[in-house]
Formats: C-alpha cells, structure tokens, sequence
C-alpha cells in the first residue's frame, strides 16, 4: 500500500482550513503565519503516525521459511501411507 503522500495530504489539508478560518475570523497576518506554522507542523507530524499505524496494520504478511524436518516428516507419512494400501490389496486378494 502507497502511504508515503499521507502525511502531506494530512498537513495540506489542516493548513487549507486553518486559512478559510482565520479568513473568517479576520486575523492579523503575523498571528495568522505563527498560527498556520503550528498548525502544518502538528498535523505533519500526526499524518507521520498515522503512516506508521497504516504501514504496521496493513503490511503483507511474512512468508514462513520451510521447515527441513516437516519435509522429512511428510515422506514418512506417505511411506506409511503406501505401505498400508499394499498391505490392504495382499489382505483382499
């Protein structure tokens, strides 16, 4: 899954609010600037950990490494397999 831009978009959109509502509110320029720079910074940060929670909850799950002893394990299970099926066939006839 592509998470990189998540943080970004997370920012950009906290910074487009805050500047429709400091329009509204008719701030002073330097109290609006401080106020968006918190703002972008709290929110990149917060998009950061949200890419984290993403990328740990959703990751591809890790393929198992095959066991050198269950490939032993399965050859004898099929030899005892086929031993019984012979030993069946001798009995019927």
């Amino acid at each position: 899954m592509k998470t990189k831009q998540i943080p970004a978009i997370i920012m950009l959109v906290a910074g487009f609010i805050t500047c429709v509502i400091s329009i509204f509110q008719r701030l002073e320029a330097d109290r609006f600037l401080k106020l968006l720079l918190i703002v972008l910074i709290c929110f990149y940060i917060l998009g950061g950990i949200v890419k984290l929670v993403i990328d740990k909850n959703f990751a591809p799950p890790e393929e198992e490494q095959p066991d050198e002893n269950a490939d032993a394990d399965t050859a004898t299970e099929e030899q005892n397999e086929n031993e019984d099926i012979d030993s069946t066939k001798e009995e019927a006839k």
